[in-house]
């Protein structure tokens, strides 16, 4: 079959015109509609333009790409038009949808923590994720932290509600899948560590000893404590067991008084 330049034309045309199609089924006909809006704010939270920072304010939107900057006493809550928003707290730095291609790429943090919370689309998964320099969190609604040290060594993402995956940002290997309560931190030397959750467990001993305080700081009079099981109150280490000592005998009674002699 003979191809010709005319045919080859159409068949480019048709490609392009197809690639057009498909991109306009993964991107926004408006990318306003992915910004983010100051729902409250306090102290020095800034959007830099033409590298310099502009003050934000209620209400203000957040474009995409658009760097967000807070200062020693910025704190601010950012929300998006799903619902899900998006917690600054001081000493921060993140890109709001730094990747367009992607509109599943909420933020990238560089900086300090942040709080997110994915919103529920009904029954409809809601997938989003959060990048940091050495870690890609990815959701589908919950509640979580991310933290981001100053060094860029490590990143710390502690689940409040749902399930997350952490994945390395730079080596390759498994992924860790975060429960509510669960604690993780990915340090950038270090593949996703597999078992005990190391978070978990200093949390799981703080826990121990705060308890232990509870019980002997529980006073039921000076020097003496309520222990568990114990059956009464006793000295430290008493278990309120023992029978008490009998008590010491009545003194004796005073002698008896002189007599007057009798006269004659």
């Amino acid at each position: 079959m003979r191809v010709t330049r005319s045919t080859t034309a159409r068949l480019s045309l048709l490609m392009a015109m197809t690639s057009v199609v498909c991109l306009g089924q993964f991107l926004p006909s408006d990318a306003g509609n992915y910004a983010a809006k100051v729902v409250t704010l306090t102290g020095q939270v800034s959007v830099m333009k033409d590298f310099q920072p502009w003050a934000l304010s209620v209400g203000d939107s957040i474009q995409v790409t658009q760097r967000v900057v807070t200062g020693a006493d910025g704190h601010a809550l950012l929300q998006v038009t799903d619902g899900s928003t998006v917690e600054v707290y001081p000493n921060s730095t993140f890109v709001f949808r730094q990747n367009p291609g992607n509109w599943r790429d909420l933020i990238d943090v560089f900086l300090g923590r942040v709080r997110v919370h994915i919103e529920h689309l009904g029954t409809t998964p809601n997938p989003n994720r959060v990048l940091t320099p050495v870690a890609v969190i990815s959701v589908r609604g919950t509640t979580f932290d991310v933290t981001v040290n100053d060094d860029d060594e490590s990143t710390t993402v502690e689940v409040e509600d749902g399930t997350v995956e952490v994945r390395h940002a730079l080596l390759s290997g498994n992924a860790a899948v975060l429960n509510a309560g669960s604690v993780y931190r990915v340090y950038r030397d270090e593949p996703i560590a597999q078992g005990i959750n190391k978070g978990n467990a200093a949390r799981q001993a703080l826990r121990i000893v705060v308890n232990v305080i509870a019980i002997v700081g529980r006073t039921s009079g000076p020097g003496r404590i309520s222990l568990p099981g114990g059956g009464g109150t006793g000295s430290v280490g008493d278990t309120g067991g023992k029978t008490p000592p009998p008590a010491a005998p009545p003194p004796p009674p005073p002698p008896p008084s002189s007599l007057p002699l009798l006269q004659h």
